[in-house]
């Protein structure tokens, strides 16, 4: 094996460790502040864990837990609020769902209003395989067009397999 063949074999090796490191490294960082935190551990334990499952407005695919935006700390500390307040982790996502829609649960409630948001992408999906699959299969039942050839490029043709015009 050359030289070169094993540099680059090498080279693509450091490249791939370095990539899962660094992807294994990256994980979820909670955006909590600490003025922001509970002096209660129980309590401010369950406050992470609920803020996990609201979904930041601003950022949309994020919870309010990993987002930096000052709505996603506004409703970090509404939520603590209410907490303290003594509110369960029902009563909290039933006065968010009230305030904002059903929109702000990371996993929304299964009722006839949110069936497209759980059932659409898999429907969108299907549809997509089954069109690309009845295009391919009348492509492939669809014999090619067959042109005639011109009277020159008959010609022409019958000049390079060198037959005469009375043999076409």
């Amino acid at each position: 094996m050359s030289k070169m063949v094993r540099g680059w074999r090498v080279c693509v090796g450091v490249l791939v460790v370095a990539a899962v490191t660094a992807i294994a490294g990256v994980g979820p960082t909670l955006a909590v502040e600490p003025d922001e935190k509970l002096d209660d551990p129980k309590l401010e334990q369950r406050a992470q864990e609920l803020g996990k499952e609201i979904r930041c407005l601003v950022c949309q695919s994020e919870s309010i837990a990993n987002s930096n935006a000052d709505l996603a700390k506004d409703l970090r500390i509404l939520v603590r609020e209410k907490i303290q307040e003594g509110m369960s982790n029902a009563e909290i996502k039933d006065f968010l769902q009230a305030r904002y829609g059903d929109y702000v649960l990371l996993r929304p409630p299964m009722k006839p209003e949110t069936y497209v948001l759980w059932y659409g992408p898999a429907v969108v999906t299907a549809l997509g395989a089954l069109g690309i699959g009845v295009f391919f299969w009348r492509r492939q039942r669809r014999p090619a067009a067959q042109q005639k050839l011109s009277a020159d490029e008959q010609r022409r043709l019958n000049d390079i397999l060198g037959e005469s015009d009375d043999q076409a």
